[in-house]
């Protein structure tokens, strides 16, 4: 049987990209079976176009933004009480070419009967900006270490083993999230997918698959660190709670991706032309990392949840256990 796909997207304050993501998504030569849209309380009339041009869709309104993060634990806690045997997860401003799904599907299909393959846990898209290079805020971070086997396997399946990828365009098994929990609500934004899909891939395998191609249309080609000003503080925030409160990452993975993320650090802010802005982001980021860790997904979505919303909402945990070695 055809596996039940519901796509994932969250929105604010974009209902044009919006408009041409959804689509997008009904363009697809293999349709998801549902698409879930989470509007975290836009001001621009994203409610009403969804509800009148995209009857259909079932429509999530949160009653405060809660960022891409409580955005997206919303939407997959909807789409696991609606029975989703995989969740696919993309941006309001991601536009899958036609044949994104269908790319996705095959590839999961040939990981899993290669010589030596499984079903990977999540299978990501190649994204691309919107003159077609490689985008490099969504590249998903190579697989250490991955087995000859692993590797044999992915390329039969027109892909590569990958330990990390980001929410512009992913596949996850809905059993590793009911076994592995939500995003992290109260990250807000930055490292949420990071974290989430470390933690769904740890032990397990994922794959980028080559065939799968989503347009990624933000206003600019670069990555998330060009600049980041105030919201610098989520970055380092995250980035504490992701390596000292997370079981997504090994202890050797730990230190090698905190190494990373000084140097990166240093890096922004040596580029910056405020550099005095994100020094202050900074520390306010470090000292709120350390001094407490985030809230659990169940209270973050308790809040936003309008009155007699399905209780699918708040059905899963989504605070992940403390890091083990």
């Amino acid at each position: 049987m055809s596996p039940r796909v519901l796509a994932v997207v969250v929105t604010f304050n974009r209902r044009d990209l919006l408009t041409e993501s959804l689509t997008a998504l009904r363009a697809q030569t293999r349709r998801p079976d549902k698409i879930i849209v989470v509007d975290n309380d836009s001001g621009d009339g994203t409610a009403g176009l969804v509800r009148t041009a995209f009857p259909d869709t079932d429509l999530v309104c949160l009653r405060r933004n809660v960022g891409g993060a409580g955005g997206f634990a919303a939407g997959i806690a909807r789409a696991l009480a609606d029975g989703a045997d995989l969740v696919w997860l993309l941006d309001d401003d991601t536009v899958p070419e036609k044949g994104a799904l269908a790319a996705l599907l095959s590839a999961r299909e040939k990981a899993g009967s290669a010589p030596g393959g499984e079903t990977p846990a999540l299978i990501a898209s190649r994204v691309v900006w919107t003159d077609g290079r490689d985008h490099p805020m969504n590249t998903p971070r190579a697989k250490p270490g991955a087995s000859k086997a692993e590797r044999d396997a992915a390329r039969a399946a027109g892909g590569v083993p990958i330990r990390s990828a980001s929410f512009v365009s992913v596949l996850v098994e809905a059993a590793v999230i009911r076994e592995r929990g939500l995003p992290v609500a109260d990250y807000f934004l930055w490292n949420d997918d990071f974290e989430f899909t470390t933690r769904m891939l740890r032990g397990r395998r994922g794959l980028l698959c080559d065939h799968s191609v989503v347009v990624h249309k933000t206003k600019v080609f670069g990555s998330t660190d060009v600049d980041p000003g105030e919201r610098f503080y989520f970055e380092v925030r995250n980035k504490i709670w992701l390596f000292t409160r997370s079981s997504g990452l090994s202890l050797p993975e730990r230190a090698l991706y905190a190494g990373s993320t000084l140097r990166r650090w240093g890096r922004t802010v040596a580029k910056s032309e405020d550099r005095r802005t994100l020094r202050r982001a900074a520390g306010r980021g470090l000292w709120a990392g350390v001094r407490r860790g985030p809230r659990s997904t169940e209270d973050v979505l308790g809040e936003v949840t309008p009155p007699g919303a399905s209780p699918g909402l708040r059905a899963l945990p989504g605070s992940p256990p403390r890091p083990s070695r």
